[in-house]
């Protein structure tokens, strides 16, 4: 049986690989690394498609090493430890090169077991991972390793990789692949969103199922966009209009324009982007209604849990919910205000020590001539609220906060004024 097109294409040497040109080429550290043979353990991080796979299995065979690779989703302790106890072995003599694929499903239990081994060098990890690794891989793991982002590739990486494709056809069958217009291989490329396995498939079924005739495969735009199942204009996940989306979507709630935030919520679904969509929606949610209505956070958390758990196209009705209600619902920043600025003054060094009530400690040396934590407990005050300085003394009469003009908000401000006064 033929191997699919993607593998049968797939690059032999570092200058060969499609794209990620910010790690591979001659004046990056990757490519240096490889061409020293002094590999040291890695994790990639990147989306699927992307040529993680290939670099690693590059790696292996540069640097002599007997490549091992498992998946985190169905490997166990016990495959690791078939790896392991093949040190020393026919065809370790260079080491192992364990390649790992989404390290994030791997427990803690199973990750510490690599642990003594990556250490001492007998095993060279490279995990890879589609999941931001600093929040998805344990610290032991992660302060061992050297990060390297693997990023989307553009439509010029992909069209490359499709023309070389395109020539491997024709030795294979015999005909040259002939595409209806130059647009029609760009309509291929961006369909991938990125991901060159999935160009790579579609050109093979085109193809295989294309029009033949006088020793050529004609393959049509319309033929393209139903192997692909999608414009293939719609949507550029490596390209501006990725961004651009995103942006429309978040503005559009922001902007209280239910119809519009549902139309790009809609492309984004479309185009298979669930996780942006989720991420862009709670962040709406917090940035630009926060206090407005501080019950919307519950609720859009809620409704982006039940997304993920149905999946599409299911997912689309919770988030439309969602989508709306945070358009439709009164607007406040101060939050988010709030924060920056107090995350400004402390990027620029504004921290005095905390106030000596507010310490969490009972004793004062000999030098402090005023002993005592004088702190008061608010409850024990009427209204519970008492004045006392909380914030250090440089910044102690700094605002942060400003109520925001909405109802909810105005409430707050208004038994505040009025207890306080009274202090």
């Amino acid at each position: 049986m033929m191997a699919p097109l993607a593998d049968r294409i797939r690059p032999k040497t570092i200058d060969e690989v499609f794209g990620q040109k910010h790690l591979i080429d001659k004046d990056k550290p990757l490519y240096k690394i490889i061409e020293a043979k002094q590999i040291p353990n890695m994790i990639f991080y990147g989306p699927s498609g992307v040529g993680k796979t290939t670099v690693a299995e590059i790696i292996a065979k540069t640097c002599g090493k007997k490549l091992c690779k498992m998946n985190a989703t169905s490997a166990t302790t016990a495959d690791i430890k078939q790896v392991i106890s093949s040190r020393g072995t026919i065809g370790t003599e260079n080491g192992i090169l364990l390649y790992l694929d989404e390290i994030q499903y791997f427990t803690k239990k199973q990750q510490q077991i690599l642990l003594e081994y990556i250490e001492n060098g007998e095993i060279t990890l490279i995990a890879s991972t589609t999941e931001n690794p600093y929040f998805y891989i344990y610290n032991a793991i992660l302060s061992r390793c050297t990060v390297f982002e693997f990023k989307q590739l553009d439509s010029r990486a992909i069209i490359e990789a499709l023309m070389r494709a395109c020539e491997i056809l024709k030795d294979e069958t015999g005909c040259k692949i002939v595409f209806e217009n130059e647009k029609t291989v760009e309509k291929i490329a961006r369909a991938s969103g990125g991901d060159v396995r999935k160009a790579l498939n579609c050109l093979e079924l085109c193809a295989l199922t294309g029009k033949q005739a006088f020793g050529e495969i004609k393959i049509s735009d319309e033929f393209v966009e139903e192997t692909s199942h999608k414009s293939a204009m719609r949507y550029d996940r490596a390209g501006d209009e990725h961004y651009d989306i995103m942006s429309a979507y978040q503005k559009s709630m922001r902007g209280s324009d239910p119809d519009a935030a549902v139309h790009y919520l809609a492309r984004l679904l479309e185009a298979g982007d669930l996780p942006s969509a989720c991420r862009r929606l709670m962040v709406c949610a917090c940035e630009d209604v926060g206090l407005a209505n501080p019950q919307i956070i519950p609720i859009v958390k809620a409704a982006i849990d039940a997304a993920l758990m149905v999946g599409m196209p299911e997912a689309r009705i919770p988030l439309a919910d969602a989508t709306i209600l945070v358009a439709v619902s009164p607007k406040s920043n101060s939050a988010y205000e709030a924060i920056n600025a107090a995350t400004q003054d402390i990027v620029q060094g504004n921290s005095d020590p905390i106030p000596r009530c507010l310490q969490n400690k009972h004793f004062d040396g000999d030098e402090n001539k005023n002993k005592g934590q004088f702190y008061k407990y608010p409850h024990a005050f009427e209204n519970h609220y008492v004045k006392q300085q909380y914030l250090p003394d440089a910044l102690k009469d700094t605002v942060y906060y400003k109520f925001g003009d909405n109802k909810y908000e105005q409430q707050h401000k208004n038994y505040w004024d009025k207890i306080k006064s009274q202090n």
